[in-house]
């Protein structure tokens, strides 16, 4: 490339590549000499750009984090996906992030082609989040989401305060494994290091974490499980603090093939019914997941249930009061 210009912008591109890269495998690349590449690093390290060294057979070249957030060279794709995910967290799925949110998003499309910029406009068209109901979830804390995802990458354990749905708060040790968003909420699923089990936290309720310094093993999710399984799995079951039960008028059979078991375990009662038992941390999901089974039943219990069940009736009664005779 005999445009320095353009050849240091190419440099740039790969070095953003998370891995580190010889100078010879950079001078192949770019098709010049290894003491013109060593020229243009020297360059981009006077603009600014952190580029360590390494020496020895091993040695080569790589971007490390500096004191200032240097620019960065997106390709459409990369630019599409962060331009997506900015409006997502406009919409205020974490707290405290949805103004910073539209002044990088503003500044991202001021750069972006045109062609890209329809793209986008496009999908988030299309892709129209729901809105929250009553208030909606309480939004995560984007400082604990931060200090959660480094310690799912790193391995390292953190203590931290919990608070359980009914008030009582508990300090606890975990080793996280994986964050999940279920409906606008966010989860961590952590190996609880004092139960010496796997347990499901909502980050709303997580509060004074820190870092431990102390790294735990390399650990799997029972039966090889995914986070968003098992996450889903413990807000339908095994974690949930709140415990339903519901008499499906229909056999088991024909029930089993609605019923997922992200919805809750099926037992028999005779030929014509089965009972449904589910859990999860929220009335208030639990009703709106019943509302969508395809049969009719009858709720057995807890009774703190009915109201909630009878809010959405009455909601969709009123609906489709102009429409009955």
């Amino acid at each position: 490339m005999r445009d320095p210009s353009g050849r240091l912008l190419r440099l740039l591109s790969l070095l953003q590549t998370p891995r580190e890269w010889s100078g010879t495998e950079l001078a192949a690349r770019l098709g010049v000499t290894a003491r013109t590449v060593r020229r243009d690093v020297d360059r981009l390290r006077e603009l600014g750009y952190p580029v360590h060294a390494t020496h020895g057979n091993t040695g080569g070249y790589r971007l490390t984090a500096g004191a200032a957030m240097p620019p960065l060279l997106l390709d459409d794709d990369e630019a599409t996906a962060i331009a997506i995910g900015l409006r997502t967290a406009a919409a205020g799925a974490v707290t405290g992030i949805e103004d910073t949110s539209l002044r990088a998003l503003a500044k991202l499309e001021q750069v972006l082609p045109h062609r890209l910029r329809r793209r986008v406009a496009a999908l988030t068209e299309a892709a129209v989040p729901l809105p929250p109901q009553d208030g909606g979830p309480p939004p995560a804390d984007p400082d604990v989401l931060a200090l959660l995802a480094a310690a799912c990458v790193t391995r390292e354990k953190v203590r931290f305060a919990y608070t359980a749905a009914g008030g009582r708060q508990t300090r606890r040790l975990a080793q996280p494994h994986r964050l999940v968003t279920v409906a606008r909420r966010w989860y961590l699923v952590a190996h609880d290091e004092d139960r010496a089990d796997w347990r499901t936290f909502r980050a709303d309720r997580i509060t004074e974490p820190h870092h431990t310094g102390v790294r735990g093993p390399e650990r799997e999710l029972p039966g090889g499980a995914d986070a968003a399984a098992w996450a889903m799995d413990a807000l339908a079951g095994g974690s949930g603090t709140i415990r339903a039960r519901l008499l499906l008028h229909v056999p088991i059979e024909e029930a089993a093939e609605h019923v997922t078991a992200w919805q809750g375990a099926l037992e028999p009662v005779d030929g014509r019914s089965c009972r449904l038992h589910t859990h999860s941390d929220s009335l208030r999901f639990l009703a709106h997941r019943i509302v969508l089974l395809p049969m009719d039943y009858t709720l057995l219990d807890p009774p703190e249930l009915a109201g909630h069940l009878t809010a959405i009736a009455d909601r969709a009664a009123r609906a489709v009061r102009p429409f009955t005779p």
